[in-house]
């Protein structure tokens, strides 16, 4: 069974009220993989996301902490940290420590097969894959797929 490590935009846009076509879209996507299709992987998360969830005030925001209750969470290591620092040095990931860089970190370290995220500009963003397929296999990491809920419902 596949391990897939949901990052933070997944319980987002499940529970989006957002009334763009992109964002129904995406909001129906992931309700589709979700309730339908997660229960074909093993799924995990970790601290970085529930930490980002907890943040700030936003609509749906005790929903989104409930939908991710009772997943798994993958450590944080000194590691990990490492790694993050890595991915930021060579500019593959936005400087914030707790963001993109430590979802990345933390699904490579962990060897899942998938990080599933909507953020296309840092994260599902086939630009970038060839430069952390590079960094990940010189720094000895395991390559996660990194997918979207659209691209996971194509394969079930």
């Amino acid at each position: 069974m596949h391990q897939v490590y949901i990052e933070t935009t997944i319980p987002s846009f499940y529970f989006n009220t957002r009334t763009s076509p992109e964002a129904v879209a995406r909001c129906n996507w992931t309700k589709e993989w979700w309730d339908n299709c997660r229960r074909l992987y093993e799924n995990v998360t970790s601290l970085a996301v529930i930490a980002e969830l907890e943040r700030g005030d936003h609509p749906n925001k005790q929903k989104k902490l409930d939908l991710m209750a009772d997943l798994p969470l993958l450590s944080i290591t000194d590691e990990i940290r490492q790694i993050v620092r890595i991915y930021t040095q060579r500019k593959i990931m936005p400087q914030d420590p707790v963001g993109d860089a430590l979802h990345l970190a933390i699904a490579s370290f962990h060897k899942c097969d998938i990080l599933l995220s909507w953020n296309c500009r840092n994260l599902v963003n086939f630009k970038k894959f060839d430069q952390i397929r590079r960094t990940n296999t010189e720094v000895g990491l395991h390559v996660p797929s990194l997918l979207t809920p659209l691209q996971l419902l194509g394969e079930d």
